[in-house]
């Protein structure tokens, strides 16, 4: 962490922004292993079906659920990695204070609010599902879905710890005009 001796009078802020970063940086590695079972689905269904032109019936719902399981749980690690999109056409030509002031109000007024409702209606949504054992139409299979929508409250549930670390961030880029965490450059 560089610049870590300018803000030691934040001292628990940077205990508490290192521990939201490292469970969030653990959590990619680990949701990032998702690739691999869908790897192998899609495999099974490829060389089941143009093989023995036997389709299964899982193939379709199983890549749905980990693809959007995997693109879901991945938000949060992108957040701590800057890896979401953001215009930074004129913010770059701010002063590191200014900067840190933006993504503090930003955080505050568009981001925490966003993902707050986002969590609730994903939780309320997971429970009905839970409630009336909804399953899948898309195929003869038809999982249960509600471990699938599950993923939605757990995934903004991560953006916001992540996003308390970001806020806590901007607030001592703002206050101090350092950025305590250099962040990876991203492009795309």
């Amino acid at each position: 962490m560089k610049n870590i001796n300018k803000v030691a009078d934040n001292y628990v802020i940077i205990i508490i922004i290192r521990v939201i970063d490292r469970f969030t940086e653990r959590l990619g590695i680990f949701v990032s292993w998702l690739a691999i079972p869908l790897v192998g689905v899609v495999i099974i269904e490829v060389v089941s079906r143009y093989s023995f032109n036997a389709p299964t019936l899982f193939a379709f719902d199983m890549t749905c659920m980990l693809y959007g399981s995997l693109f879901m749980l991945g938000a949060g690690p992108a957040l701590l990695k800057g890896a979401h999109i953001r215009t930074d056409f004129f913010w770059e030509k701010f002063r590191p204070n200014t900067q840190g002031w933006i993504d503090l109000v930003s955080y505050l007024v568009f981001f925490f609010p966003s993902f707050g409702l986002l969590f609730f209606v994903g939780l309320e949504e997971t429970l009905y599902s839970y409630s009336i054992k909804e399953t899948s139409d898309q195929t003869p299979w038809r999982p249960l879905l509600w471990p699938y929508k599950l993923v939605l409250p757990i995934a903004c549930g991560v953006l916001i710890l992540q996003g308390i670390s970001e806020f806590l961030k901007s607030w001592i880029k703002g206050k101090k005009g350092i950025e305590i965490i250099q962040r990876e450059r991203i492009e795309v």
